[in-house]
């Protein structure tokens, strides 16, 4: 008789990967799904722009595949980008079949198709959507079907402390089984036993003083992995959107990139366009070109923004296609048929993650990691606007089909030691975790932004050591809370970013450094991977 604690397969992270690897699994396993906070509480929730694929008659495999390694600068994985666009097309029919409603068209003999937006290095329009709510029906669709299954458990308001594995010895394969979390809820402990254990907790953007992530993207999936042992790549890559709201009242709204798609100019407070000095593809152009571009008219004019501008466009095709858009900045008092939008940069995206294979698995036996928390190799130096949820579907099908595979020889872990808090007690001074929160975010984002430097690198490292010094012993002696587990995570996180940096003597996609401002084209790219016993 198996522990009520356990499980075949424990995900954690109940986004758009972490679900539909649930859904493909349940038929033949036991699975559950840790919820940090609430089911639709993450990044694919409040995803806009859509998924890229390859549906219309005009576009290609070859020229999707071209476009990602392009935009990848020359460090993506040409087999996990062949492999994720050949995928595309039957993993929308997947979503569809699911119950995902995707904004359809008509032709002018009467038959419906997908409609298509084009985003930035995107050579086609091949981006299939909800309007701009894309992220909140696949999240909503995904979850109301996971609920309806009778061997899911969804469990919301807990986070993972660490993952449970064997000690590696020479003799031993390294193993995970299982996990210690936290319902935040009462703050106690459990331990929780699977076979297999998937990482599908997103990415580390809540690194940054200013995110278009929800709160809990924290790096707590690349941090776990970190601590167990794993390799993770290409830390560097961290990628700012180009249009994040800019207003005091909302500080994490993204504008979507369909905004450029669909003819919305980016401009000075004058109305006097720049992107012409940047890039011959003007607001089309990628976007670590778009993000730098603004970052630098800002420092440049010494402005708090610049705007982008669609109120040439006629006001029923605005609101048609930027429903949810029109009506967030129309709560605000800016109608953007008629005004322009305010924007800045704001992180959004992390590019590299923890190291895997095309069939999702990590460097330990039985863990796997799925979706942003992933260094799949499709990414590269830069992400393409909307291959991220194409990411997040295909790697959970072969996941799903790689564990079905080897779940009927699988058995579950032997007893899990209890979870120790003898020896701590409840904190008398939570200030120090929201100070140093607050100055962790602030130094990344001062030191370790858009556009770096050797010196502000080293700056910021040697605050990080007297931050992780300090988190080190509240850790040790107090209980352990949300916000702990989350500050312990981002240090992990924003140590991997800095070392990350400092290793790569070059600029290439998302990482500029004006010590090294050119490509180094002498010799073949190469990524950026960490070893923790290299490290520690």
């Amino acid at each position: 008789m198996t522990h009520p604690n356990t499980f075949d397969v424990l995900i954690i992270g109940s986004g758009g990967s972490g679900l539909s690897l649930a859904l493909r699994l349940a038929d033949k396993a036991k699975v559950l799904v840790l919820s940090k906070i609430a089911l639709n509480s993450g990044s694919t929730y409040h995803a806009q722009g859509g998924i890229s694929a390859v549906l219309d008659k005009n576009d290609s495999i070859e020229s999707h595949i071209k476009d990602t390694l392009v935009a990848g600068a020359g460090l993506c994985d040409s087999e996990a980008v062949r492999v994720t666009v050949e995928q595309g097309k039957k993993n929308i029919e997947w979503l569809k079949d699911q119950g995902v409603k995707f904004t359809q068209q008509k032709s002018k003999n009467g038959e419906k198709s997908f409609h298509l937006n084009r985003e930035g290095g995107h050579s086609h329009r091949r981006i299939v959507h909800t309007a701009d709510a894309t992220g909140k029906e696949l999240s909503q669709t995904l979850i109301e079907r996971a609920q309806a299954h009778q061997n899911i458990t969804l469990l919301e308001n807990h986070n993972a402390v660490d993952l449970i594995t064997n000690h590696k010895d020479s003799s031993t394969e390294h193993k995970v089984h299982g996990a210690y979390v936290l319902n935040t809820i009462t703050n106690k402990v459990i331990s929780i036993s699977a076979k297999i254990v998937i990482l599908a907790t997103g990415g580390a953007s809540k690194v940054y003083l200013y995110s278009t992530n929800p709160q809990i993207s924290t790096g707590d999936g690349i941090a776990l992995a970190w601590r167990a042992g794993c390799r993770v790549g290409n830390m560097e890559f961290m990628q700012f959107h180009p249009t994040c709201l800019y207003h005091p009242k909302e500080r994490s709204f993204l504008i979507s990139e369909a905004v450029r798609g669909e003819g919305g100019k980016l401009v000075l407070p004058d109305g006097s366009p720049f992107m012409q000095h940047y890039h011959e593809k003007l607001e089309l152009a990628p976007r670590d070109i778009v993000a730098r571009a603004i970052d630098n008219e800002i420092k440049k004019h010494g402005i708090e923004c610049v705007y982008l501008d669609i109120s040439h466009k006629p006001a029923d095709f605005v609101r048609e296609h930027f429903p949810n858009i029109y009506k967030q900045c129309l709560s605000l008092d800016i109608d953007i048929t008629k005004q322009p939008i305010p924007v800045v940069p704001a992180a959004h995206y992390t590019c590299g993650g923890v190291l895997t294979d095309l069939n999702a698995r990590t460097d330990i036996q039985g863990l796997y990691a799925i979706g942003e928390v992933a260094c799949t190799g499709l990414h590269g130096a830069n992400r393409m606007a909307s291959n991220s949820l194409l990411e997040c579907l295909v790697f959970a099908e072969r996941a799903a089909n790689d564990i079905l595979n080897i779940l009927p020889q699988s058995v579950f872990p032997p007893p899990l030691p209890e979870w120790d808090e003898s020896q701590v007690s409840d904190s008398d001074e939570e200030v120090v975790v929201s100070h140093n929160w607050d100055e962790l975010r602030r130094f990344m984002w001062d030191y370790v932004g858009i556009v770096r430097t050797n010196k502000r690198l080293n700056r910021a490292m040697r605050r990080l050591e007297l931050l992780k010094e300090d988190i080190a012993e509240y850790y040790g002696t107090f209980r352990v809370t949300n916000d702990l587990l989350e500050l312990r995570n981002l240090v992990i996180v924003a140590e991997l970013i800095i070392q990350s940096a400092q290793l790569r003597k070059e600029s290439r996609g998302l990482h500029f450094t004006q010590d090294y401002p050119e490509t180094d084209d002498s010799k073949p790219a190469e990524n950026t991977v960490l070893t923790p016993n290299n490290i520690h």
